[in-house]
């Protein structure tokens, strides 16, 4: 039966959503490439730096949580399928047991209800990974948004003319080691998501 790895499959997701996330924060915050006060055709010098966007993506506290709490959500979704799917598993292993017992017939018309169940169920499980990456994709797209106003507003407010993603996705070929400022944003990134979840917390106590 095609459903004796279905189980497995609904646990694969985690992983498809984990490389969909790299990839999408990654090329996202790469892009976040800006430029101020540029003069043309003066000679002067230009404060720079850069950001290591898979970094970012490690450590950044804020996806560490939401990915937390979407993995737990996908697994209570997945729950009452992973029940059918069990409860499938046991008919289907019944019926190979009891189909010569039982006669052509009988196995005939059995096999036929199993196999219509087998694609219903496998249906599902597709329906459900479909719902669970685009659920995934907007609660990425919505955070990479953020960052991306962060670094630029961070960017303004140290008066920097450029700061360049680099990681998997490198638009940065070389660069000294004090052009780096990823732990600098990384810190006032969690410092920020630090207070708002905190101040989160006080408004629900309050409630």
């Amino acid at each position: 039966m095609q459903l004796d790895n279905l189980l497995l499959h609904l646990q694969k997701f985690k992983i498809i959503y984990t490389k969909m996330k790299k990839a999408i924060l990654i090329l996202g915050v790469a892009l976040s490439l800006f430029a101020c006060n540029k003069n043309e055709g003066k000679s002067e010098s230009f404060k720079t730096a850069y950001i290591d966007t898979a970094e970012i993506l490690e450590k950044y506290d804020k996806f560490k949580a939401e990915d937390d709490k979407f993995k737990v959500k996908s697994e209570e979704m997945g729950r009452p399928l992973e029940a059918k799917v069990r409860a499938f598993q046991a008919e289907a292993q019944s019926f190979r047991q009891n189909a010569q017992v039982r006669g052509p017939q009988w196995a005939q018309q059995k096999g036929a209800e199993l196999s219509q169940r087998e694609q219903q169920l496998t249906a599902e499980q597709d329906a459900l990974l479909q719902q669970l990456q685009q659920e995934g994709s907007v609660l990425r797209d919505s955070i990479i948004k953020e960052v991306k106003v962060f670094i630029k507003e961070y960017g303004k407010k140290k008066g920097y003319d450029y700061v360049y993603g680099t990681g998997d996705a490198a638009t940065i070929l070389y660069a000294k080691d004090s052009y780096n400022i990823t732990k600098d944003v990384l810190k006032e990134l969690n410092d920020n998501y630090k207070a708002s979840d905190n101040k989160s917390e006080k408004t629900e106590d309050k409630k």
